[in-house]
């Protein structure tokens, strides 16, 4: 049987743009064991975790005519010294390297003759540290068939393998992928129509078929209403280079902001996420603030949250296990503790809504292990699914396991999600929590976002705000 793409892979193929690549990285810097840790003991690694997901050895295949969804085949020429790169910053390398480093790579498409990922072994890191830089397209990664890279690296066993072994199959030849497009066109007539009449011409309809196909998200839109996002100074022109920068937090400051100002019959009205999203609008307003901004008691910037579904089946995480929260974070508030108990109050109030349908919503929470890096590939995957006039910006926020994990003997000692930037959105935030800490990776456009950095202090800043803001009323 020949495995074609579904309508949501295949879109993210189909919206793909020279200035928007479609794919989803991360960052993580280890600690190099005594006796060392070199790249050719990298790529065995990465052989030896990815020998049983056929899906990294697979590239994608275009049906002639383009009567279908394209095809994954097996790569019968697969090369892993290809995928998995050897590279280095000036030594000794401070954070600043790195993070120009990342957001050079990321602004390179992935190459759809080969599987579509990659991973780069970064050596020159201060301390003797080196940094793993992975990069995955959003129509490869879906929980399922595929989890992100940096998911397989540190918590294998998590990850069932789908136990294909052996030498690559045979490409199938035209005559057959036009074959099997005809049958599926005879079993389901209106599936050809969709592909003659949308092609790769009509965008917008194959975003209409996007939005049928990812499950939740008609009724998401049903909750928070078509009301288009508010005028944003986030909202640009993206061009093809990128500014990326990553913050450090620490974890307990978050809850004793949230033990603090909840106390009473307000501590389980406020989560960890709330303070997050917090901070985040209090930085914004520091940014805009710091820009020459007009910034007025009704300012907002309405930020899509992906949130994963939990109806007690215990099944994998998948697109149609999410959804969206819209959260229209309140940058006109002065007060630190208002913005928290506002945003809180708005978070509540949809996560209700989606329990009122029958299923509990809650922030992403893990698949088993080390799943940040495929949870944030799955919310990349709903913001792009959805209307860019709905939201300002996507923030995901995904919790990691509390306690150090190592590959190799090598300890991650920092990991950062690099999510992608959607059209017209010059701004992408994900945040992963892990061992004590809270990490941020800002996205940003190189021409748009030139003082993405003051965004960044504007974090630390806003989070010692909330830390020192007196309780208030609310």
């Amino acid at each position: 049987m020949v495995n074609r793409l579904g309508a949501l892979d295949a879109s993210f193929l189909y919206l793909e743009e020279p200035t928007l690549p479609m794919h989803v990285g991360s960052v993580m810097v280890f600690e190099s064991p005594a006796e060392g840790f070199d790249y050719d003991s990298f790529v065995a690694v990465v052989g030896d975790r990815i020998a049983g997901h056929s899906r990294y050895r697979q590239r994608i295949r275009e049906v002639p005519g383009r009567l279908d969804n394209p095809v994954w085949v097996d790569d019968e020429h697969f090369d892993i010294g290809y995928h998995v790169r050897r590279s280095a910053i000036p030594s000794p390398g401070a954070r600043s390297d790195l993070e120009d480093y990342v957001a050079q790579i990321m602004t390179r498409p992935l190459d759809r003759y080969r599987p579509l990922w990659e991973a780069y072994f970064v050596e020159g890191l201060d301390g003797g540290r080196f940094a793993v830089v992975t990069k995955a397209h959003q129509a490869m990664v879906d929980g399922i068939s595929a989890v992100d890279l940096a998911h397989l690296l540190l918590d294998p066993d998590a990850v069932p393998v789908d136990d294909r072994e052996g030498q690559p199959g045979s490409a199938p030849s035209d005559l057959r992928l036009v074959a099997d497009a005809l049958l599926g066109s005879v079993l389901n007539p209106a599936r050809v129509v969709r592909g003659v009449g949308a092609g790769l011409r009509d965008v917008s309809r194959t975003g209409r078929v996007v939005t049928g196909t990812a499950g939740r998200l008609v009724a998401t839109l049903a909750r928070v209403g078509a009301r288009p996002a508010p005028d944003s100074p986030i909202k640009a022109t993206v061009g093809a280079a990128r500014r990326y920068v990553m913050v450090e937090t620490d974890l307990d400051d978050y809850r004793k902001v949230r033990g603090r100002l909840t106390r009473g019959r307000y501590v389980d009205d406020v989560s960890i996420n709330d303070v997050i999203l917090a901070t985040v609008a209090g930085a914004l307003r520091a940014w805009m603030q710091n820009r020459g901004l007009p910034v007025t008691a009704t300012t907002t910037l309405r930020v899509m949250v992906p949130l994963s579904i939990v109806d007690g089946s215990g099944d994998p995480l998948t697109d149609n296990a999410m959804t969206a929260c819209f959260i229209d974070l309140p940058i006109g508030e002065n007060t630190p503790s208002m913005r928290l108990h506002q945003i809180a109050f708005a978070m509540r109030q949809q996560i209700e809504s989606i329990s009122v349908e029958g299923v509990g919503a809650t922030s992403l929470a893990s698949i088993g292990g080390f799943a940040p890096p495929t949870l944030h590939t799955l919310g990349a995957r709903l913001g792009s699914a959805m209307s860019r006039r709905l939201f300002n910006f996507v923030i995901t926020n995904v919790p990691g396991p509390q306690q150090s994990l190592q590959v190799e003997g090598c300890r991650l000692i920092e990991t950062y999600p690099v999510m992608p930037l959607g059209r017209g959105q010059g701004l992408a935030i994900g945040l992963t929590s892990y061992d004590g800490k809270v990490y941020y990776g800002l996205t940003g456009d190189r021409d748009s976002m030139p003082d993405l950095d003051l965004l960044a202090r504007s974090i630390q800043d806003a989070l010692a705000e909330l830390r020192s803001a007196p309780r208030g009323r609310a």
